[in-house]
């Protein structure tokens, strides 16, 4: 079930959409991972950001290792942070996701200027504001399918 939840999350992180409505997907792939690390980090990990990183790194064409590094680091820290994650309520869960997601966006942006030409604004930050909008409705819906279907 874990990896049918995170396929499905790089589904939606490679759905076309008009150019003008990119900046505004939210980081889902970064999002399931980051649910099954404070959900279940025995099971989930840094190679699975790293493995599902590559593969979205092949599918949108994008410089080999970009999208492998920036989830492994997603993961990572998730993991270091899982026992803090768990304690908190769900709106603080969302502020910290609004921060990690920030962080995995400003290292992406940075990696897009060191292969090319990219204007920096902080319009890059939108995917992580809105995905962490999204992360109270999105825990709420995993955790209760995690529970109907006793996974961990």
């Amino acid at each position: 079930m874990i990896w049918f939840t995170l396929l499905v999350s790089l589904c939606l992180q490679v759905m076309p959409l008009p150019d003008a409505w990119l900046m505004w997907r939210p980081n889902w792939l970064g999002l399931a991972l980051a649910y099954w690390c404070i959900a279940a980090p025995q099971r989930v990990g840094v190679f699975h950001g790293f493995v599902l990183g590559l593969l979205l790194d092949l599918i949108e064409g994008t410089p080999l290792g970009q999208n492998a590094l920036t989830l492994s680091l997603l993961t990572y820290l998730c993991l270091l942070l899982y026992q803090r994650l768990r304690a908190y309520s769900i709106w603080q869960q969302a502020v910290l996701m609004f921060v990690l997601l920030g962080l995995i966006q400003l290292v992406e942006q940075w990696l897009r200027t060191i292969f090319g030409p990219v204007s920096i604004h902080l319009a890059f930050l939108l995917p992580a504001l809105i995905g962490a909008a999204l992360w109270p409705w999105l825990f709420t819906m995993m955790q209760v399918l995690r529970r109907r279907l006793k996974i961990v």
